[in-house]
């Protein structure tokens, strides 16, 4: 099996060449928000996965192998609910709202200008429809925020200090 424990994201810095070459892994987000995983690459590799504790893998980020080869990671579809504005009578505004309370329960989501996705829960489904929203399943890639607080995000350095009280 062939061992894969660092991860460059986006592929950055790698020429288009190369990643034109490399071998890619599907992996749904329950995979991909793992830290240690088996996956099968697109030339039939057994590939075992051993990052560092709270890495996430995300689509179009590249894994690098023992022997120096690279596999692209691109996200699976899978079941998920898309969350869209009722047509008739609802706003963008309650594209707002929805995450708004989604982010309250702490639910993975993906946020689009003119849509939510999140994983499928028919409590939350039912929130969401008596909140006049659309609610449909789909098989699509699924790629949550990361969250303001996640490693490797845009940093504000002293900004907290100066709103401390």
């Amino acid at each position: 099996m062939l061992q894969a424990s660092k991860l460059i994201p986006q592929g950055a810095g790698l020429a288009a060449a190369l990643l034109k070459r490399a071998s890619a892994v599907e992996l749904d987000w329950d995979i991909r928000q793992k830290s240690r995983f088996e996956a099968t690459d697109s030339i039939g590799r057994q590939l075992g996965i051993f990052l560092p504790r709270g890495t996430v893998a995300r689509g179009g980020d590249v894994l690098v192998a023992q022997d120096g080869s690279l596999i692209r990671v691109w996200a699976a579809p899978q079941t998920v609910l898309k969350i869209t504005a009722c047509p008739e009578h609802g706003s963008s505004f309650d594209l707002i709202r929805a995450a708004y309370h989604l982010g309250n329960r702490h639910v993975p989501i993906e946020l689009k200008p003119d849509h939510l996705k999140i994983e499928p829960d028919h409590v939350l489904a039912d929130m969401l429809r008596a909140m006049h929203l659309t609610v449909v399943e789909v098989n699509e890639a699924f790629e949550p925020e990361s969250g303001a607080y996640a490693s490797g995000g845009h940093a504000h350095g002293g900004h907290d200090q100066a709103h401390a009280h």
